[in-house]
C-alpha cells in the first residue's frame, strides 16, 4: 500500500514523461534517476565530504598535517548539497510556509496563497539563476582559480544556476500536480 501511495504522488512532470516514452526498461531507469536525482547526488556529496573531512582529522592528528584543500572542497560541495537538499524540498512540497496565516484562508483563499507562494518562488529562482549564470560566465572569461585546489572557480559557482533551473522544474511541476490534485 505504502508503495501505491508513493506512486500516486509522483509529479506530474514525470507522469508526463512516463506516459510518452513508455515501458521500456532503459526508459524507466531514467526516469528513476529523475525521480530520486535530489536525493542520489547529495548522499553522494555528503559521503564525500565526509570522507575528505574524516581523512584530513586524521593527517592532522596522526602525522600532524592538515590538507589545506579539505576545507575548501567541503565548502563547495556543501553549496551544490544545499542546492539539492531545496529542489528535493520543492519536489516534495515540504518547503516552508506560514501555515498559521495559511490555515486561517478558505479552500479559495488557499489556492491563490499558494498560487502567489509560487510565483514569488518561481521569480526568485529565475533572478538567483540569471545571476548565477553571469557569476559562472565572468569566472571563466576571467579565469578565476580556487585558493587551494587550484581548479576553475566556475566548475563549483556552476552550482548556482544548475541548482536554480532544477529548483525552477520541481516548483513548476509540483504546482501543477498540487493543483490538479487540489491539494493547496
Amino acid at each position: 500500500m505504502r508503495i501505491l501511495r508513493h506512486y500516486s504522488r509522483r509529479i506530474i512532470g514525470t507522469h508526463l514523461i512516463r506516459t510518452t516514452l513508455g515501458g521500456d526498461h532503459v526508459k524507466e531507469r531514467i526516469l528513476w534517476i529523475w525521480d530520486h536525482l535530489e536525493e542520489a547526488g547529495a548522499a553522494l556529496l555528503l559521503g564525500i565530504m565526509v570522507s575528505v573531512a574524516f581523512i584530513n582529522v586524521l593527517t592532522r592528528y596522526l602525522i600532524s598535517f592538515s590538507m589545506a584543500f579539505t576545507e575548501e572542497l567541503t565548502v563547495y560541495l556543501f553549496v551544490w548539497g544545499t542546492l539539492l537538499g531545496a529542489s528535493l524540498a520543492f519536489r516534495q512540497g515540504a518547503n516552508m510556509m506560514v501555515a498559521v496565516l495559511y490555515n486561517r484562508f478558505p479552500k479559495a483563499g488557499r489556492k491563490v496563497l499558494y498560487l502567489i507562494s509560487a510565483a514569488l518562488s518561481l521569480f526568485f529562482f529565475v533572478i538567483l539563476g540569471y545571476y548565477g549564470y553571469i557569476q559562472v560566465r565572468d569566472e571563466m572569461e576571467l579565469g578565476v582559480m580556487t585558493e587551494s585546489m587550484h581548479l576553475p572557480l566556475w566548475y563549483f559557482s556552476a552550482s548556482i544556476p544548475i541548482g536554480a533551473a532544477l529548483i525552477l522544474i520541481r516548483i513548476f511541476f509540483k504546482t501543477i500536480s498540487d493543483i490538479k490534485a487540489k491539494k493547496y
